[in-house]
């Protein structure tokens, strides 16, 4: 019996333990998922916690429940990878060997990476949203928050969900007017960006967004310490903003294990080949989601997307055929700007997003680069098109692997 081993139960995982059941001969492969417990949190529900849209427990099913049926679902700690050796040892002894490994083990927030952030006020008057606890408190925090500074950083790129912070900036400004006391309140984004987002055309109509909506931003804020007592925030050229209220986007890196293997690069993630996703270390080895080095968004969609490369080439691997070059770094987003609107972008390694109809050409629905309703109920159904279709690793319709220019306007 042939053995594939996903380390991973989150998106990428789950998705990619559903293709492959379905792809390999039960008689022949066996399949096992391992992760340390037991809960899936939905992480995009995590962005709307802090202002009372969903509790914590609104995003959060048990991984048994969509491990798929043929599966074997280990809940445990990994210990160390020894990729040359095609081992994993779990924490507790345990070893499993594999032919074939997916490393699908996400990424991960690691707050001390800022100096003082984790020191005095933190999760009392600094907070993050990126994990359920961190979003909980901060809901409590938002609700007792009525004047003052608000100031949002991103202590360093990459992260999960690039648009996030921006959405939960024009979320604020939503949830504060309607408590009305937005007037006692400035909204301030620091950011090691030169503007709203890395790519121009996006960047441009974001940041008329963040005008639109009295949002400061300072850019090029490349953050070097945290002082809890004072409430400042420090960038390494000077610059200094006092704060009543922090909300941070901590340094992200990849799953300690894959630093602890020395499989990743210097934040822990794993160089990965940017059109096939098979490792650049080891040809029985695939990589997606969080987990890649690759310039793509860190971000379901993307998960979703490279689920079908990576299934095709992992067959092609086993048949010992040449691998494709399917996966072009196409993400899908949508950015919750507020007041039941948002905007949709659809980009690629390549193509930047562009304005235009979304799936069908003049048809829509959706609306890209613009503020809709359409792509606001969008963003909210996607939550269950995740547990029932994303996560089952099936084709969500009109929606292609490879970023498609249909219906966008060049």
């Amino acid at each position: 019996m042939k053995k594939l081993l996903i380390l991973g139960g989150g998106t990428a995982g789950t998705l990619m333990s559903a293709k492959m059941r379905r792809a390999l001969p039960r008689d022949e492969w066996a399949i096992t998922v391992v992760d340390q417990d037991d809960t899936h949190v939905y992480q995009p529900g995590l962005l709307f916690v802090p202002f009372g849209v969903y509790r914590a427990r609104d995003i959060v099913r048990s991984r048994a429940r969509y491990a798929p049926r043929g599966v074997e679902l280990i809940l445990a700690g990994v210990d160390r990878i020894d990729p040359d050796a095609s081992k994993v040892r779990l924490k507790g002894g345990t070893e499993l060997s594999y032919d074939f490994l997916i490393l699908a083990t996400g990424s991960r927030i690691v707050p001390a990476e800022l100096e003082g952030l984790t020191g005095p006020g933190w999760q009392e008057s600094a907070f993050d949203f990126y994990t359920l606890d961190g979003a909980d408190r901060l809901f409590h925090a938002l609700s007792r928050f009525d004047r003052g500074r608000l100031v949002l950083n991103v202590a360093e790129m990459p992260i999960k969900c690039p648009v996030a912070p921006l959405e939960f900036l024009f979320l604020a400004d939503w949830h504060l007017r309607k408590r009305g006391v937005r007037e006692n309140v400035e909204l301030v984004y620091a950011t090691p960006l030169d503007g709203a987002f890395t790519k121009p055309k996006a960047s441009e109509v974001l940041g008329q967004l963040l005008i639109d909506k009295g949002i400061r931003v300072e850019s090029l804020f490349q953050a070097s310490e945290v002082n809890g007592q004072d409430r400042t925030l420090s960038s390494w050229d000077g610059r200094q903003l006092p704060y009543d209220l922090l909300v941070s986007i901590p340094t992200h890196m990849g799953s300690q294990s894959i630093g602890d293997s020395d499989m990743g690069d210097e934040l822990a993630f794993v160089p990965t080949d940017p059109h096939s996703l098979r490792s650049k270390g080891w040809d029985n080895v695939f990589v997606l989601g969080d987990a890649t080095d690759l310039p793509s968004s860190k971000a379901g969609s993307v998960a979703h997307f490279q689920g079908g490369v990576v299934e095709e080439n992992l067959l092609r691997s086993i048949g010992e055929r040449p691998l494709g070059d399917g996966f072009d770094g196409h993400a899908n987003c949508f950015i919750e700007t507020g007041f039941g609107k948002a905007v949709l972008i659809d980009f690629n390694y390549d193509t930047e997003p562009l304005p235009g109809r979304f799936p069908l050409a003049g048809i829509g629905p959706l609306r890209l680069l613009k503020e809709s309703r359409f792509n606001h109920w969008g963003k909210l159904a996607f939550q269950w098109i995740y547990w029932n279709m994303l996560l089952a690793g099936r084709e969500l319709p009109f929606v292609e692997t490879r970023m498609s220019m249909r219906g966008k306007w060049t």
